[in-house]
């Protein structure tokens, strides 16, 4: 079987890395020097009719395995996850988009645990049985496949984000097709590698942009669509999927506020703001983008957020880093241009907020706090998607949850209070789909991954990501057939009991 090759422009079809024939090749830029680090495929339709006829085709029989055959499959590329060595892709994952190492392995190693999750959930749930309307009848319902799925990834969390739902749809017995992101694209299919312990066809990745992604959605090959994004990229996913009726699952990112109650220590609170704001330079669907700070902590937490950023590492991510760089010259624009805005707009900077003068070369930005922030600042109602941490000063719990709850996202929040009460009062009122208290950014295989308001549709994890990639099909089964009294044409006895005339 060929090896991957980041040079060739490769795509996973039939258990093998091949050539996309005739696909354009785009190159990938190392962000953290501008080398090139290999070349993706753009594929087109005729890539596509090859990779979906043999989906299509291996999905039947995969769908065909009972439960115990196919969780034992899952188990058993679970073992060739774990078992192997997370180096190939996790060098080219920090290479091509600019994540320290150390978090590239640790994703990694994070990966095969999502598919034993699965593995068993969807062995344990077959369905369900139902009280009988008709006396003697069997009534129940079975999960179905839909058949084939396509999985659009972003660059973020390349691989566990893809996991999410690919886990979740083999499982439920769906063939499934893989779109990475264009800067992404490299580590993921030598992940691919792992998926020779399934069946050929059963999973495929192919490579491009946006032309890729629509070309993949409105195949009526495809039967469901999951695609983690930019909300504007989720509403037009969302809408075609409408438009075809076909389901979906769609995550869309957020702004997600962090509230810090005065009862909170304001040491550890700030510790966590600092990975909130800044794990992965805060390219994370769920990083802390808006923090609320009671008046009687702010001067406390501020100062103790500046100490701890100060000893953060910038640099290339093959060294001891904790921040590298942003993945494009596009992203650290926006960043910039949001950051400047809200200076303008009267925001002082506490840290950073500049280029760091040893890397000027790349797309690096230093970590930045601002103070002074007030609710009606562009940076409040962005994704920011950089290494920034605005901080507004509140006077009340009331405010802070009411700031919190103005944003046009929900996808995650947090509060910090040693109160119980406002503890249990902030899980309710907190207008998000995830919320954590006295903590950040955790997750959990068995509750739903997802949020409200614009940050998607659907859930991801738990038994609902398993949900949303099987059908159900009510069955009803009489032991034999008897004549029915409501069956046509109506005795005399039948319109007497509901009270109307025989003719």
């Amino acid at each position: 079987m060929p090896a991957f090759d980041p040079t060739l422009g490769q795509i996973f079809l039939g258990n093998d890395h091949v050539a996309a024939p005739g696909a354009a090749l785009a190159a990938v830029k190392n962000p953290a020097d501008l080398s090139t680090v290999g070349h993706v495929a753009q594929c087109g339709q005729a890539t596509l009719d090859a990779v979906l006829t043999q989906a299509k085709a291996a999905q039947k029989d995969w769908a065909k395995l009972d439960g115990k055959s196919r969780a034992a499959a899952l188990h058993r590329l679970a073992d060739a996850m774990e078992h192997a060595t997370a180096g190939p892709a996790a060098e080219l994952m920090t290479r091509e988009m600019g994540k320290p190492f150390t978090e590239s392995v640790g994703e990694l190693l994070n990966v095969g645990p999502i598919f034993r999750y699965y593995a068993e959930l969807a062995r344990e749930d077959g369905g369900f049985v139902a009280a009988p309307t008709v006396p003697g009848s069997l009534q129940y319902a079975r999960w179905y496949p839909y058949g084939v799925t396509a999985h659009i990834v972003p660059y973020n969390f390349p691989i566990i984000l893809m996991a999410f739902t690919v886990a979740a749809s083999l499982a439920a017995g769906n063939a499934v097709v893989i779109k990475p992101a264009p800067a992404t694209s490299l580590s993921t299919l030598a992940f691919m590698e792992h998926f020779k312990a399934l069946p050929a066809g059963i999973v495929s990745c192919v490579t491009g942009g946006v032309e890729t992604a629509k070309a993949l959605i409105n195949d009526a090959r495809i039967a469901a669509v999951a695609f983690t994004g930019s909300v504007e990229a989720g509403r037009d996913v969302a809408a075609a999927c409408g438009r075809l009726l076909k389901p979906c699952v769609i995550e869309a990112g957020g702004s997600d506020p962090m509230i810090v109650m005065d009862s909170a220590d304001p040491e550890i609170a700030a510790a966590a703001a600092v990975t909130g704001a800044f794990h992965l330079s805060g390219q994370i669907c769920t990083s802390t983008e808006r923090i609320f700070v009671h008046e009687k902590v702010h001067d406390a937490f501020v100062g103790a957020m500046v100490k701890r950023t100060q000893e953060l590492r910038i640099g290339p991510g093959l060294g001891n880093v904790e921040l590298g760089p942003l993945v494009s010259e596009a992203a650290r624009a926006k960043v910039m241009r949001l950051v400047d805005q809200a200076v303008a707009q009267g925001a002082k900077i506490a840290y950073g907020g500049r280029i760091p003068p040893a890397h000027n070369t790349g797309w690096f930005y230093e970590p930045t706090i601002l103070t002074g922030v007030t609710p009606d600042m562009d940076l409040m109602q962005a994704e920011m998607f950089g290494p920034v941490a605005p901080i507004i000063r509140v006077r009340s719990f009331d405010e802070a949850i009411d700031l919190a709850n103005a944003s046009r996202f929900g996808l995650g929040a947090s509060i910090f209070t040693a109160k119980l009460d406002e503890a249990i009062a902030a899980t309710d009122r907190l207008e998000a789909g995830m919320v954590w208290v006295n903590n950040v950014l955790g997750d959990n295989d068995a509750l739903p991954f997802g949020g409200w308001k614009l940050s998607g549709l659907g859930r991801s994890l738990s038994r609902l990501g398993l949900n949303a990639f099987r059908q159900s099909k009510m069955i009803m089964l009489d032991p034999k057939a008897e004549l029915q009294s409501w069956w046509y044409p109506y005795s005399e006895d039948f319109y007497t009991e509901r009270g109307g005339r025989w003719a």
